[in-house]
Parts: C-alpha cells; structure tokens; sequence
C-alpha cells in the first residue's frame, strides 16, 4: 500500500504524542491541579471493594448442631443472628440427635454445638478431646450450670408428701401416674429417643428398682416432652418425668425435683455401664452432675473462622437470660421462629453480648436490629 505524505505526517505526530505521553502523565501525577486521564477517571468512577466486602463473598458457611430442643434454639438463633448480621458469615442448622451430633462435630460435618452437655457424653468427650478433634471453650460457659432432673408438680408433691426417689416407689403414688395402655403400673416420661439422656434414665431407673414399676414413655422430639408434661399442668393432673433447666416450662410451673443421691464418679461409670447395655442393672444410681455447659467446636473452626471462635470464646447467655428468652417466646407464640427469639435477647440483654465482640461487629448487629423495629 502506498503511504502518502500527508499520511506520513499523521503518523509522525502520533509516534511523538506516544512518546511524550509517559512525561504527561508523569507531570500530570504530581500536579494536583492538573487534569485527570481518561483512566483514573474511569478508577474513580468505578470504586474498588473494600477488603472485607472481598473477604464476606467468600466467607464458608457456618454448620450448627440443633437437637432439637428451647435453649439450644435460642442459643442458635442469637449465634446465627450476631455472625451474620456482624461477622458477614452465612449460618444453618443441621438437624441432628445426640449420636449424629457426636459424629458430626468430630468429623467436621458440624463446625459447633453449642451446648456441649459433657456430663452425658463423658467417654466421647474425654477421646475426642485428647485427640484433639474438638474443642470446649467453656471459659465461660454458655450458661452457668445445666441441671437435669427427676421431677413431679409441686403440688403433687406437697399433696402427698413426696420429696425423694425412694417415695416414687410407694404404691400409692405410682398409682398417681397410671401409665394408660398398663394400669397395673405407672408411667414416667423420658427424654425422646436417640437423646443420651433417655438411656440413661432407663438405666437411672433401672438402678433405682422402679422399672418394675414404671413404664416408659419416650416421644420423637423434644417437643412431645414438652407438650406430656406441660399438658399435665395445664389439666392439673399428675405427672412423672425427665426435665432440665434453662427452659421456659420450668419458668411457667411450679415444680419439685424428686431428691436423688448425690453424683458421684463411681456410681456414674456405674450408670454409664447400664447406658450403654441395656440388659446389665447398674448397682447403684444417682443425680446427674450439675455442670456448667460449653460449647464444641469442631478444631478446624479456628483455622475456617478465627474471628467467629474468638467471639465464641466470649459468649455467655446465662440460665437467668435463656430462662426469660424462653418464657416471652412461649408467651408470644413465635410459631418456631426463633429468630424472634433471638432479636428478643438482642434487645434486652445488650450489656452482655455487646462484650462478646470488637465495636465494628456490635455496630454491624445493631444496624440489623434497628431494621427490624
């Protein structure tokens, strides 16, 4: 192709623009009055993401244990809610039993379970501890102590002047709790199935010679507890059962704990024996050990979510707080939104869990509150 003069000339004055064009933009850099290039204008004009806007896109998902039961919802939800709302991390819960918990936490198919109720689990725990595939911040706990019990209605008990578990065996007071497809015995109503809990108290039974006595009842969930002993109050009628602290059905009624001897470590390893085979009768039982209750942590958490465990390390609803969280859900029919729950607690309970966090998360959370209101 033939190259003009006129076209030599055009090119001329583009290779001198090319070559001046690094000194311009170097003159024009460190002139603040100077005129901005088309690039950085098009730099300001889209804004670059911020490092934790970047670092929220790829947060993992964090993996709850929820066994189904009031205050390990509640506990759940306030996690669920202030590592979301602060932290940026998408949060779910994995529906699970005690059994299935134990694996999952240890294997990572769960990152926390937030109440660690040791005393259930103790020869899991001690193993999976000294292998160090979980861990228990239980410094603090997430709440202060968790008792488990034996219990009746306090009126029942004052009526006929039951206080001990050798009173549960006089035959006029089995005959208060008529199991109805057994007349000839009493019923007592146990955890639900696949809880440690409920063969322990098979065993707990057992020991105490009132299997003879009385039947077991065992439902499928935490709530068909609920309902068989709430219902009782409700009709003012007689009832046996198995029952812990924090809930709100110990907030709602009045109750008496059947007196029990003291725990032990050797009468428990006794029970534990009885736990773990049904046909062998533990030589002797007593009451559960009233620990305060952690809260597992898969080991990985640290390295997937080190501001989350940091955060964890820190939180500590206490009995009193769950109690009165559980009490205003039953009372406000939350229809198993538990985030109600949870922005319940928020709301009431700042002074705790604002000491849990950095002020930039506490800000984060109360953004979202104040969204919801």
């Amino acid at each position: 192709m033939k190259i003009l003069p006129e076209m030599k000339a055009k090119f001329l004055l583009i290779a001198v623009a090319l070559l001046a064009l690094p000194l311009f933009i170097a003159c024009a850099s460190e002139d603040p009055t100077a005129t901005p290039t088309t690039e950085a204008m098009m730099e300001e004009a889209t804004p670059t993401p911020t490092m934790e806007a970047m670092m929220e896109e790829d947060r993992p998902t964090i993996l709850l244990a929820d066994n189904q039961y009031e205050s390990l919802w509640i506990n759940n939800a306030v996690f669920k809610f202030i590592a979301e709302e602060g932290y940026g991390y998408p949060v779910e819960s994995v529906e699970t039993t005690t059994p299935i918990a134990q694996v999952s936490l240890a294997n990572g198919d769960v990152d926390i379970w937030i109440e660690l109720w040791v005393a259930n689990i103790i020869d899991w725990y001690n193993e999976e501890i000294a292998n160090g595939s979980i861990e228990d911040l239980n410094d603090p706990p997430i709440f202060e102590g968790g008792p488990q019990f034996f219990t009746i209605p306090k009126w029942v008990a004052e009526e006929h002047n039951i206080s001990t578990i050798e009173d549960m065996k006089r035959p006029e007071v089995v005959a208060l709790f008529p199991d109805p497809e057994d007349s000839s015995k009493g019923v007592f109503v146990n955890c639900p199935i696949g809880w440690q809990c409920a063969e322990i108290n098979r065993a707990k039974l057992q020991a105490y010679g009132l299997s003879d006595l009385y039947n077991i009842q065992s439902g499928g969930t935490g709530a068909a507890l609920d309902a068989a002993l709430a219902g009782a109050q409700l009709r003012e009628e007689p009832v046996f059962g198995y029952y812990w602290a924090p809930t709100a059905l110990m907030g709602k009624y009045e109750w008496s704990v059947i007196e029990e001897p003291a725990y032990n470590a050797a009468c428990w390893e006794e029970v534990i024996k009885g736990r773990d085979d049904a046909s062998y009768t533990p030589t002797e039982a007593c009451a559960y050990e009233d620990n305060p209750i952690g809260k597992g942590i898969n080991s990985s958490l640290r390295e997937k979510a080190p501001d989350i465990v940091e955060m964890l390390e820190k939180m500590d609803l206490g009995v009193d707080a769950i109690n009165k969280t559980a009490a205003w859900a039953s009372d406000n029919d939350i229809q198993g939104d538990w985030q109600k729950a949870a922005v319940y607690f928020l709301q009431n309970y700042e002074d705790k869990w604002t000491s849990w966090m950095p002020q930039e998360n506490v800000d984060g959370v109360k953004e979202a509150l104040a969204e919801m209101s």
